[in-house]
């Protein structure tokens, strides 16, 4: 027996080192035990039944603390339960002081990581949040009830409904205010930015929901009907927190809401305080917060709809002109070998033209230059044609006004000299390219399915940030209307470029009206 005594001795020597090994302790950690502990110390001499504020720090704290460091807050909430409850040991026993202790950390704990494993989304924050405050104070409310009812000496005589709504109520209440703010700031990092816009909007409200918290506060508390004319009146701005920013703006906005109604509620500190005469007020209050969560998720539903929604329409532009750079491109490249043939052509021929004269035949040279500088002009414009070299250096007006385009115009005698304002080189080369394109796009419309002159005219401008074009393109007989036929072709040979470049086809009257803008920069 001695000997197995002490082999047994250093297995269990061993066993308790590797275990107490495996523990973490690091000073940080105690440090957020012992704030916990005295958050809900304090918090515990200002609750009531109605509102109980230990229940929302608990799921506040799971929600804040990352799951490595839940350990210690479980040491917190020992903490906290040994000063509150070893002196009722007498009173209550020994078998409910340890376990209503140590298994309501637990339930809590359980219940928000069930919920944490389920990703969620913007849009369903506010409804993952109400089920997660009902399922925590129903579960942690019907523990506490329970072991109390088997192991109390003596249970209380009250019913036990009355007594589970009321503290279920409680548990809900300080959960729902507590716990989307601590999820707001846990995931604080996630979402966009605030607008510039939206700022000072914000910062209204919540200053005004702080001041007429201050005036509940102020008010004696025999002026119940005041109380909760103003924390009615404070539902204004919160509405407008949750208007403006979704779920995120609700979990700013109920807590203050509804910790000034219940810090000027009063509290004797002790067990089954009760105040009944806000009780309805709270309860309103917490209908409100319900409401403002689902209000805010619908909000941030619909606003992460619209922005992904934007988000494709932006790639889809942002595609289309990466396929019309890449083809710009590649046509540059075909202009300049088609400019390097006719250079080689242009200097073969000129050969040709100083061996004829030298060997005497004058009349056949002068020919030969004649029909070369011809042909050798209509293949530079054909050249202008496929790629407007020209508008790289001296920009889109002047590679409308000398370019092959105009020439070919020219050549129809009916377009009219096009009326250009603004200055086109403060927009971008692929801009200018798109407008060049569509232009003649446009023109060569009107000039093969209607009758009668053309004109155009161009402005360029600033709009706010953005810098773009505004065409027109429109017959010269203002009494005549474009048939619907020509409308229909304009749309869909015009509006793809148009559309990838963030602007519009409009078709009026006798005239096409074609607007282009700087591409916005990608989110």
């Amino acid at each position: 027996m001695s000997v197995a005594r002490a082999q047994a001795g250093p297995r269990w020597s061993a066993l308790k080192d590797k275990v107490l090994s495996g523990i973490p302790v690091h000073p940080a950690g105690l440090v957020l035990a012992a704030a916990y502990a005295l958050a809900c110390g304090v918090a515990r001499q200002h609750s009531l039944d109605q509102f109980f504020l230990p229940a929302g720090i608990r799921v506040a704290a799971l929600l804040m603390v990352p799951p490595r460091l839940w350990c210690y807050l479980l040491l917190g909430e020992l903490g906290y339960f040994a000063h509150l409850r070893i002196p009722a040991i007498d009173q209550y026993g020994l078998e409910w002081v340890i376990l209503a202790s140590t298994l309501l950390m637990p339930a809590a704990m359980l219940v928000v990581h069930l919920h944490l494993r389920r990703a969620i989304s913007e849009a369903a924050t506010g409804f993952w949040l109400l089920s997660l405050s009902v399922t925590a104070a129903l579960a942690v409310t019907s523990l506490n009830l329970g072991l109390s009812r088997l192991l109390w000496p003596d249970p209380p005589p009250d019913a036990l409904l009355d007594v589970a709504g009321r503290e279920v109520f409680g548990h809900f209440a300080a959960i729902i205010t507590l716990a989307p703010l601590a999820l707001l700031w846990a995931r604080r990092h996630a979402g966009s930015p605030v607008r510039k816009g939206r700022l000072m909007p914000s910062v209204g409200a919540i200053a005004l929901m702080l001041a007429l918290g201050l005036c509940v506060l102020l008010i004696p508390t025999s002026a119940d009907t005041h109380r909760t004319h103003l924390v009615l009146l404070a539902t204004l701005p919160a509405i407008a927190l949750t208007f403006l920013h979704g779920w995120r703006g609700a979990a700013i906005a109920i807590p203050l809401l509804n910790l000034p109604l219940h810090l000027a509620t009063p509290s004797t500190g002790l067990p089954a305080s009760f105040d009944l005469g806000t009780f309805s007020t709270q309860q309103n209050m917490a209908v409100m917060s319900i409401a403002l969560l689902a209000l805010g998720s619908s909000i941030s539903y619909h606003h992460q709809r619209a922005r992904a929604r934007g988000l494709a329409e932006e790639t889809r532009a942002w595609l289309a002109r990466s396929s019309h750079r890449f083809s710009e491109r590649d046509l540059r490249e075909r202009a300049a070998h088609l400019r390097h043939l006719g250079e080689g052509m242009d200097s073969s021929l000129g050969e040709m033209v100083s061996w004829l004269q030298a060997q005497g035949h004058h009349g056949v040279a002068n020919s030969l230059l004649h029909a070369a500088s011809v042909h050798s002009r209509l293949f530079r414009e054909q050249a202008s044609l496929i790629y407007p070299s020209g508008l790289e250096q001296v920009g889109l007006y002047v590679a409308l006004q000398a370019g092959g385009v105009r020439e070919a115009w020219n050549s129809t005698a009916r377009v009219a000299p096009p009326r250009l304002a603004g200055n086109p080189c403060l927009l971008s080369l692929d801009l200018q390219l798109a407008i060049y394109r569509t232009l003649i796009e446009a023109v060569s419309l009107l000039l093969e399915l209607e009758t009668g002159q053309v004109c155009i005219r161009a402005r360029c401008g600033r709009s706010g940030s953005r810098r773009g074009i505004v065409v027109v393109v429109a017959l010269l007989d203002r009494g005549r209307a474009l048939a619907p036929s020509t409308a229909q072709q304009a749309f869909e040979r015009l509006a793809g470029r148009t559309l990838a470049y963030d602007g519009a086809v409009q078709c009026r009257g006798n005239r096409l009206r074609l607007v282009l803008h700087e591409p916005r920069a990608r989110l």
